[in-house]
């Protein structure tokens, strides 16, 4: 028996054994899911803890402990500038005697108050080592006209009805409002055009401070006493500027008009 005769035998043997394996593969039935294995021996899986779940807030990146505290300080938040490339950012914020300020982040509002960080519609502070947040006001907002009503002429007087004289505008020294009082029911937002601060969009938050005042929800205050609005500072600061029925230049409506505030001192 030759070399190449052993090996054709080996080989026709492994082909034998190959071929029968693979009969026994089609032959033997199987589980939809496999062989049977027995699950004795494995670790029983825990109950998951619902108390991670109570902390585990997919959107906001919450605090360490996974609550917000909001600050019980009586500040209010009324723009905020936030800088995600540098960290940074600023906000104007409105201290207990109505006083409104830009802040940048590290600097101090109060004593033993620092404002920590800008986000989007809030600012987070730290008082004392604890860390407490400050939210935009947003409960107030520019109220809904009637569009039809505000176009149609009022009707003609008749005969029997005598035209009634349109009502005069207040005076600047009848139902003027305080620069405190509008500085405190006022929040604004600031209006840019690439990176220039161009004016300021004014809100009311509370009361009637604003339209006592002679604005209207949603102008854009640009200038004051001829001075146009071009940084923050000046923009926290638009109430005092106000005081004494300073006259002042808005956009409304997407038209320009100037008047004189009806701020007193």
């Amino acid at each position: 028996m030759t070399v190449y005769s052993v090996m054709e035998i080996i080989l026709l043997s492994v082909l034998a054994v190959q071929c029968a394996r693979l009969v026994w593969a089609v032959l033997t039935p199987v589980g939809p899911l496999g062989d049977w294995r027995s699950d004795a021996g494995l670790p029983a899986l825990s109950t998951p803890d619902s108390g991670y779940f109570e902390t585990f807030d997919p959107f906001f990146r919450l605090e360490g402990d996974g609550t917000l505290v909001v600050t019980s300080l009586d500040i209010g938040l009324f723009g905020v500038r936030e800088d995600r490339a540098s960290g940074r950012g600023s906000a104007i914020i409105a201290l207990p005697n109505g006083e409104q300020n830009s802040y940048l982040v590290g600097e101090e509002i109060m004593p033993g108050v620092i404002l920590e960080s800008v986000g989007f519609d809030f600012v987070t502070i730290t008082r004392n080592g604890a860390r407490e947040q400050i939210f935009l006001d947003q409960s107030g907002g520019a109220t809904a006209t009637n569009p039809s009503s505000a176009s149609a002429p009022p009707p003609a007087p008749t005969a029997s009805q005598p035209a009634q004289a349109r009502p005069a505008a207040p005076s600047a020294s009848n139902g003027a409002v305080s620069a405190r009082d509008l500085a405190g029911g006022t929040q604004i937002s600031p209006r840019r055009e690439g990176n220039r601060l161009t004016g300021i969009i004014v809100q009311p938050t509370n009361g009637d401070a604003l339209t006592r005042a002679g604005f209207q929800p949603g102008d854009i205050i640009i200038s004051i006493n001829g001075q146009r609005i071009q940084d923050m500072e000046q923009a926290a600061g638009f109430a005092n500027q106000l005081a004494g029925n300073a006259e002042v230049q808005v956009e409304r409506g997407g038209d320009v008009t100037s008047f004189r505030a009806r701020v007193s001192q």
